[in-house]
């Protein structure tokens, strides 16, 4: 037994983890994950650096903005944090058909190259405006693209057991990306002069990208990917390398064949439909929709949660509660952003796949509730006072930001990019994602140019803005409790009897069997040869 499998099995508590073979858990499946996932950091980066740079003197003196606080600096804010999200909704939606038609891998190697053009071009623009706005657009493509292809193809290769972990990698890859931006904005702010105060971390954006691009050229494609193209004999080395077992091992057979049935039913019940077939199959099934609306529906809350109106405009939330000094906010907010990648990590290893998704996201809904409420009550019953010392209630309304970092990283944060990349049928899974990042895309919009606004007038000193975002806190409780189920420990083939779909026949083997994986018409596929333990269901 290796040290990661005995790690694993102190920490992960499911029945899936108890049964399978500790070999699954080697260190290919861990470099696959953390390899898709700089395609996140490329996400948290790019999102919270440009916050510190709009504001820096070289900058707005560079492209002729005037002073610091003037209405131009606040309009490019809106406008550059505008073109970014424009990209990601447009790269999220494109992004389905092109990684069915292309592969996970090369559509990821692909969404690298983007990126890193869309950086370039905003490194170079120089005070160039169209420049700096192309090059937003075009790296948010790849971010949006990412952020669709990311999860599926984690989860494709992820081991049941700990699928939830390494999918989840994706939501602490963003918030990695967004801690370090952070320490760099307030690293340039004491140590940098010139230019390259605004040049520097706008280039450096393009590390993630340029690992992504390496890293995914060491690995596989999905197996599922290779199967539902008809390429069985690699579908199935791939798996085998993944999973660090020999072909004939009795696990390896039995998740071959899940795969095998599930496909061969898909095909039985719709053939080769195109994309709009499929997705009117999605809407007008009442499994598939019940599971796309779920999905849409966790974006829509996970970005209500006010999470990135905290990411945004952290540091004046922080000087409405009562800090002084540029240093002073954006040193709180690296610790912000240090907090939610230690709650995230907590959450991956401990909760994930032990307690669950959805008990996660039933008592994170409490939390973030709770905390929202108290600062929104704070700032209404005694606001701070510019120049006097903050008040013990004011500290603890200090800490209820960062309370609120861990709580939504202990459940909202990951669990519903989990969500969206297992419980889809296998050839709507590209599409299902696909809308959920774009859902998820659509209201980080919607929250990041609403916010100020709110802030400035929703009750004296914006405190019915934390108040706003409490009650949806409490809303999505009752959301998750009627209508999400837990799905950790189950494989992605047994998903569709969680959702209601009945089994067509017994799955019994242990018997030789030879044969077509699929239709015995195609002559494309290969001949598969092996003993077939009996499929077991978790559930």
């Amino acid at each position: 037994m290796t040290i990661s499998s005995k790690i694993l099995q102190k920490i992960v508590r499911n029945e899936a983890m108890a049964s399978d073979p500790q070999e699954i858990y080697g260190w290919r499946v861990y470099l696959l994950a953390c390899s898709a996932c700089f395609g996140a950091m490329s996400f948290g980066w790019d999102s919270s650096v440009i916050g510190g740079v709009i504001v820096l003197p070289p900058f707005i003196q560079d492209f002729g903005l005037g002073s610091a606080d003037s209405v131009a600096v606040a309009n490019l804010s809106g406008n550059i944090v505008s073109t970014l999200q424009a990209g990601c909704f447009l790269g999220a939606l494109v992004a389905s058909p092109l990684t069915d038609r292309f592969g996970r891998k090369w559509c990821l190697i692909g969404v690298s190259v983007v990126i890193l053009i869309g950086v370039i071009m905003q490194a170079a623009a120089l005070g160039n405006l169209g420049a700096l706005y192309a090059g937003r657009f075009i790296a948010g493509t790849g971010v949006g693209a990412a952020s669709t292809i990311n999860p599926i193809y984690v989860s494709e290769n992820a081991p049941r057991a700990i699928r939830g972990l390494l999918t989840g990698l994706y939501q602490l890859f963003i918030v990695t990306g967004g801690m370090i931006a952070f320490w760099i904005n307030y690293a340039v702010n004491l140590h940098f002069h010139g230019k390259s105060m605004y040049i520097f971390p706008l280039a450096i954006q393009a590390l993630p990208a340029a690992l992504l691009c390496i890293c995914m050229l060491l690995n596989n494609e999905s197996p599922r990917w290779l199967a539902r193209q008809d390429r069985w004999e690699q579908a199935k080395s791939v798996l085998s390398r993944t999973r660090n077992l020999s072909p004939d091992h009795p696990y390896l057979q039995e998740e071959f064949q899940e795969i095998v049935d599930q496909l061969e039913e898909e095909r039985r019940l719709i053939g080769d439909a195109t994309y709009w077939q499929l997705l009117g199959e999605m809407w007008t099934t009442p499994t598939n929709r019940k599971r796309a609306i779920i999905c849409i529906t966790l974006m829509v809350c996970q970005q209500m949660t006010g999470t990135n109106a905290i990411n945004t405009y952290a540091p004046l939330i922080f000087q409405n509660l009562g800090l002084t000094g540029t240093s002073t906010s954006l040193f709180s907010t690296g610790i912000y952003g240090i907090v939610k990648v230690t709650s995230c990590i907590c959450f991956l290893l401990f909760m994930a796949d032990s307690l669950g998704r959805r008990r996660s996201l039933l008592w994170t809904s409490i939390g973030q509730g709770l905390v929202m409420f108290y600062i929104g009550l704070y700032i209404r019953i005694s606001p701070p006072i510019k120049g006097e010392a903050v008040p013990p209630a004011g500290y603890f309304a200090l800490v209820c930001i960062f309370l609120f970092a861990a709580f939504f990283q202990f459940g909202w944060g990951p669990a519903c990019w989990i969500y969206a990349s297992e419980i889809p049928t296998a050839r709507m899974r590209s599409i299902n994602v696909a809308l959920a990042a774009a859902t998820q895309w659509l209201f980080n919009f919607v929250v990041a140019k609403t916010v100020p606004v709110m802030l400035a007038t929703v009750g004296e000193h914006g405190y019915g803005t934390y108040l706003i975002f409490g009650s949806f806190c409490f809303s999505m409780f009752f959301f998750v409790w009627f209508f999400v189920p837990e799905t950790k420990g189950i494989s992605l083939e047994a998903m569709d009897q969680l959702f209601g779909v009945p089994e067509k026949e017994p799955k019994v083997t242990a018997t030789e069997t030879t044969g077509e994986p699929l239709d015995q018409s195609s002559s494309n596929q290969e001949k598969r040869t092996g003993q077939h333990t009996q499929v077991e269901t978790v559930s």
